[in-house]
C-alpha cells in the first residue's frame, strides 16, 4: 500500500506538532488497513524502511512502534469502514478516535452510557444533528481514554464527558488544527472519509502547556512538505 508522505512533526520553537490521518477501509479489513497506515506514516516520517517497524501494545493495549519508530507517541482507531491514526514526538500522549455517521438511537444511547446530562443535551438539538452529537461525545470518550493509556477500562467507561462549548463542529479551515494550552484537551471535527462523513476526536495527555498544532489529511490523497 502506498501512502501519502506524511507531514513534519516540527515547527517553530515552543511549538509541538503531531500528524493525525485517516480514511476510509474496506469493511472486515479496517485492522490491517490502519495498522499499514500507520506504519507507513511512521516510516515516511522518520525516512526509514517500514519493513522495519511494527506494531506492539503496551501492557495496558497502547499501541506502540518499534525498530526506528519507538520513541514516535502513536494512536489508531478502526471499524466500521473507516480507520485513524495519530503520531507525534514529544512527552504528550495522543489519543484518537473515530466513527462513521451513521442513523443511531442517540438520546438512549447517551442515557444508557453518557449519562443524563449529555442525554438531555443531545434531546434538545435537531433530530438531524443528534447522531452526530452521540458520536461526538462517544469519540471523546473513547480518544481521551486512549490518550491516558487505558481506554474504555478503569473507569473509562463511567468517566464523565462534558458536553462540547460550541455545536456543531466543523472541519477546521486549512490542514492544521490549534490546540488550545492545557495538560489535557479533546477536540472534535467532522470530516469526509470516502464516500461518508466521519466524526474524529483527538485527546492529548500530559503534555506541557505549550502551543499544539494537528496535521490533519485524508490519508488516500494527502502529501504534507
Amino acid at each position: 500500500m502506498t501512502a501519502p508522505a506524511a507531514p513534519h512533526t516540527t515547527g517553530p520553537p515552543g511549538t509541538t506538532r503531531m500528524t493525525v490521518m485517516w480514511g476510509e477501509a474496506a469493511r472486515g479489513d479496517e485492522r490491517r488497513v490502519t495498522h499499514a497506515q500507520l506504519i507507513a506514516s511512521a516510516a515516511r516520517m522518520l525516512r526509514s524502511p517500514a519493513g522495519r517497524i511494527q506494531v506492539a501494545h503496551e501492557p495496558g493495549g497502547r499501541p506502540r512502534l518499534t525498530g526506528p519508530a519507538r520513541g514516535l507517541r502513536v494512536s489508531l482507531s478502526h471499524g466500521d469502514g473507516v480507520g485513524a491514526v495519530a503520531l507525534g514526538r514529544g512527552p504528550a500522549a495522543l489519543g484518537v478516535d473515530i466513527e462513521p455517521v451513521r442513523p443511531l438511537p442517540a438520546t438512549a444511547l447517551a442515557r444508557r452510557w453518557l449519562g443524563d446530562t449529555p442525554a438531555d443535551w443531545i434531546a434538545a438539538l435537531p433530530r438531524h444533528e443528534r447522531d452526530e452529537a452521540f458520536l461526538a461525545l462517544w469519540t471523546r470518550k473513547e480518544a481521551v481514554g486512549k490518550a491516558r493509556g487505558h481506554g474504555l477500562r478503569r473507569g473509562g467507561l463511567t468517566r464523565p464527558v462534558a458536553v462540547p462549548a460550541d455545536w456543531p463542529p466543523t472541519r477546521p479551515p486549512g490542514r492544521r488544527l490549534p490546540f488550545p494550552s492545557g495538560s489535557d484537551t479533546v477536540t472534535t471535527v467532522v470530516i469526509p472519509a470516502g464516500r461518508t462523513r466521519a466524526v474524529l476526536s483527538i485527546a492529548v495527555s500530559g503534555r506541557p502547556a505549550a502551543p499544539l498544532v494537528a496535521d490533519l489529511g485524508d490519508w488516500r490523497t494527502v502529501a504534507f512538505r
